[in-house]
């Protein structure tokens, strides 16, 4: 025989702080949303062209048939020891890239950093030098990149005794760099202000415990 249950349901500004906590780790659950990251690849994708890497590409199936190029960026994180980003390209000199990474990044001092150390050791090798990023393994952190530098030399110059540690470790600081802003933006994605925005302008309601009605 059919019955019918009536429930009292509450707004999210209704329930009491541990039922609003109890809301709050349903609806992370669910966040953040797929590709969150897309932003921060975007701008990653922004400072390499400055920097003059040349990310590589890997296509990917869209749902409607056709491909589209992927850049070659991974990252895992963010709980566990090895977490961490990685990517794949060619670097070269770039023109100007220390006075242009400052116009778009006025205050982060660590791409400033990066940018003034390519063009020190480009400087020493008189611009010659171009190195490829490789990922090797199946993590996604700086060391998993191997890199490989060379000098395109008129007269067969090798490059100087420091130039590859000092490319590889630039490059896996540009790593390391990237993974700081995946997880900043994440922990911006998943924190309280923007968990209970969510909550609201869908209009989630919840019982008195604070679990999901319905």
């Amino acid at each position: 025989m059919a019955e019918v249950i009536c429930t009292t349901v509450y707004q999210f500004a209704e329930l009491s702080d541990a039922a609003k906590e109890k809301a709050r780790s349903w609806y992370r659950d669910l966040a953040p949303y797929d590709d969150w990251w897309e932003a921060v690849y975007q701008d990653f994708e922004r400072i390499c062209e400055i920097l003059g890497i040349r990310l590589k590409t890997t296509p990917i199936r869209l749902m409607g048939g056709g491909t589209r190029a992927k850049p070659c960026i991974w990252f895992s994180g963010f709980w566990s020891q090895g977490d961490g980003a990685c990517f794949e390209g060619y670097w070269s000199h770039s023109k100007g890239a220390v006075a242009r990474i400052r116009v778009y990044a006025p205050i982060d001092t660590t791409l400033h950093s990066i940018a003034d150390r390519l063009q020190t050791i480009q400087r020493r090798n008189f611009y010659q030098l171009s190195a490829e990023a490789t990922h090797r393994g199946r993590y996604y952190h700086e060391y998993t990149m191997s890199v490989d530098v060379t000098r395109d030399s008129p007269t067969c110059q090798p490059p100087t005794e420091d130039a590859e540690e000092i490319v590889a470790e630039v490059l896996r600081d540009l790593a390391r760099w990237l993974y700081r802003q995946l997880q900043a933006e994440y922990d911006h994605l998943t924190s309280d202000e923007v968990i209970e925005e969510g909550i609201i302008v869908n209009a989630y309601t919840f019982t008195e415990e604070g679990r999901r009605f319905g």
